[in-house]
């Protein structure tokens, strides 16, 4: 794949992005995750998270007031519920999701392991549903939670699905590190683990995110073919061998997925 041959798309995508949107929106999920902070942060606290100028951050914090996503309490900025009561909104539009749970539960009870959704936003997965075993792995997931798209089974079924301008504009700008020693970073690794993914109709991750954690994925797909979102079945290494992943797990994981799709048709 040559990347570079999309640099002149990259650069008229990079026109077309709002800066101070851009900003606004960093300092929205500072202060999102501030799990130390309950009583908010200061406007000190947030420049220097956000790497801005305290005039910038003031001038973002109290526009974020003004909208009503913030609140000012002295000294302190905190979020207001008007964020929630978009999720809300929006969430209430996932009906999918609803109706996949109780798949995702009964898939999650068959095999004794966490089964999850996850949609693609940027460089991240976001998960959109979730069932969990009973098994404790040290990553926190939940519905909301944001992952590395590049080093998750769920990302990698996601981007595979990707155009050739849309995959080389995420391999160009994409945060692409290391989690674990076997975090696949190369960049042109990557794209040929995409292909294959595509290929296969399947990703497998052995250890990429944490150690001790892999977990096998498979694409969920709208009326038109387009994959909506990933569906994908994590377990312990001491569980399942890669292979041994594919011979149990795989099978009954897209048999799920399967179902997830009967219902988009009729959307």
């Amino acid at each position: 794949m040559e990347i570079e041959s999309e640099s002149n798309t990259v650069s008229d995508h990079n026109r077309d992005l709002v800066g101070a949107l851009q900003k606004g929106l960093s300092v929205l999920e500072i202060l999102s995750r501030a799990p130390n902070s309950p009583s908010g942060m200061t406007l000190t606290e947030v420049a220097v998270e956000a790497g801005l100028p305290r005039a910038g951050a003031r001038r973002l914090l109290l526009t974020l007031v003004a909208s009503g996503y913030a609140r000012q309490e002295e000294r302190r900025f905190v979020l207001s519920t008007k964020l929630l009561s978009l999720t809300r909104s929006w969430m209430g539009e996932a009906s999918v999701w609803r109706y996949a749970e109780p798949i995702m539960q009964a898939l999650s009870a068959r095999l004794g392991e966490s089964c999850s959704a996850a949609v693609l936003e940027g460089d991240h997965i976001v998960y959109v549903a979730r069932a969990a075993s009973r098994r404790i792995l040290s990553v926190a997931l939940y519905v909301g939670a944001r992952l590395p798209a590049h080093c998750t089974s769920m990302g990698r079924v996601l981007l595979s699905d990707l155009d050739s301008t849309e995959l080389a504009r995420f391999l160009a700008h994409a945060s692409i590190g290391a989690k674990t020693a076997k975090t696949v970073t190369d960049r042109a690794i990557l794209a040929a683990k995409m292909a294959e993914t595509r290929e296969r109709g399947y990703a497998i991750v052995d250890e990429e995110l944490e150690l001790g954690l892999r977990s096998i994925a498979v694409p969920v797909r709208d009326r038109s073919g387009k994959v909506v979102a990933a569906l994908n079945v994590s377990t312990q290494t001491a569980r399942f061998t890669c292979a041994e992943m594919e011979q149990t797990i795989l099978a009954p994981l897209l048999e799920a997925a399967g179902e997830i799709e009967d219902f988009l048709t009729l959307q």
